[in-house]
């Protein structure tokens, strides 16, 4: 067993073949934060308790104890007899006899000791226990995962796009983000997001993301050649996976589709026709914003065809239908096609969101 171990492990370059406790750094599950006052007040609740258990064990049980002057023992007696044992201090020469000594070492002496424990070896402790619950919540993860969303690169439009489905609702566990920079890792795990630090363009990378299971993949690097490597891979080890890619020049937008991508966003393109449409009509920029902020004023939604609205038209409907999405197919609202809307249809329409 520990060859086969010490094999896994020499395998560095293969992310999926290390055990769960090797991927600690890598594969970051985020935890979230309370209260420091809170899990300290926590922490001394516990060892009250376990206290208390102990206290309560031994007077249950005290004709089976004696101190050294062979007297019965009280409740104190108990209380001191706990605290000693659960602070590992032993017995030495000395040991308090009075009602009075004993008091003090159960208010005074023992919480200082137990301070000096805490401050010698609570650094350690804190780091094993932190890598031991990181392993243990990777092993979890890992196993649990499914029908996420893996986002590629979380830079300006990375970041964007995770708002932007946060807006519409998603759970943020069920983002994971991909990025080379641990800094911005670090920043998308503050807000709850499982990352993994690796390139994109490795298959194992991806596969420890979990891509095989995922249901949507969004690739927003900042290079388009780097794009259409990641998608290439990503195609290969989720061929049904729903990729969306971005890049920044259309002459690069084919490439991206036959490298697998179903939807190509072009981002200089459309930064560049908002710009020329807000020289001349700029309150057409502040609407397409609103619709593209999914947090307040209109949105755009996709809804299923109800069954009073099969047989009409988009036009008699209360929304305000963009298109209607058909076997996969996206069919704008006006056209012949769309004159009466089948059952199974999608509709595409501005929903009003409340602020």
């Amino acid at each position: 067993m520990p060859g086969r171990l010490h094999a896994r492990l020499r395998r560095s370059d293969v992310l999926t073949e290390r055990p769960d406790f090797a991927l600690v750094g890598i594969l970051r599950v985020p935890q979230l934060h309370g209260s420091p006052g809170r899990a300290i007040t926590r922490r001394i609740g516990y060892a009250l308790a376990a206290l208390a258990a102990v206290v309560l064990i031994v007077y249950l049980d005290r004709d089976g104890y004696r101190d050294v002057q062979e007297n019965p023992l009280s409740l104190l007696d108990c209380v001191y007899y706990a605290t000693v044992s659960l602070s590992t201090t032993g017995y030495g020469d000395i040991t308090p006899i009075t009602a009075q000594a004993r008091l003090v070492n159960v208010l005074i002496v023992t919480p200082l000791r137990i301070f000096f424990l805490i401050v010698l070896v609570g650094t350690t402790l804190a780091a094993l226990t932190e890598n031991s619950r990181q392993s243990f919540k990777i092993q979890r993860w890992r196993r649990r995962t499914r029908h996420h969303t893996v986002v590629v690169g979380y830079g300006t439009k990375g970041r964007a796009a995770v708002d932007a489905m946060l807006g519409d609702g998603a759970d943020p566990s069920n983002i994971v983000i991909v990025d080379t920079d641990p800094t911005i890792l670090e920043t998308a795990s503050e807000r709850g997001f499982v990352t993994v630090h690796g390139s994109a363009t490795q298959s194992d990378v991806l596969r420890l993301a979990g891509t095989q299971h995922a249901s949507s993949i969004i690739v927003a690097t900042s290079r388009d050649d780097t794009a259409v490597l990641v998608t290439l891979t990503a195609r290969e080890i989720a061929p049904t996976v729903k990729i969306v890619a971005s890049v920044r020049e259309a002459d690069n937008a084919h490439l991206l589709r036959r490298s697998g991508a179903d939807t190509v966003v072009v981002s200089s393109e459309t930064a560049g026709r908002l710009l020329g449409a807000a020289t001349i009509t700029p309150t057409v920029v502040d609407i397409i914003e609103d619709l593209l902020t999914p947090e307040a004023g209109f949105a755009i939604a996709e809804r299923p065809v109800e069954p009073g609205e099969v047989g009409e038209s988009p036009r008699q409907l209360p929304d305000i239908v963009l298109g209607v999405v058909r076997d996969g197919q996206l069919l704008r609202s006006g056209t012949p096609e769309v004159e009466a809307i089948e059952a199974g249809d999608n509709l595409l329409y501005i929903r009003h969101v409340n602020d």
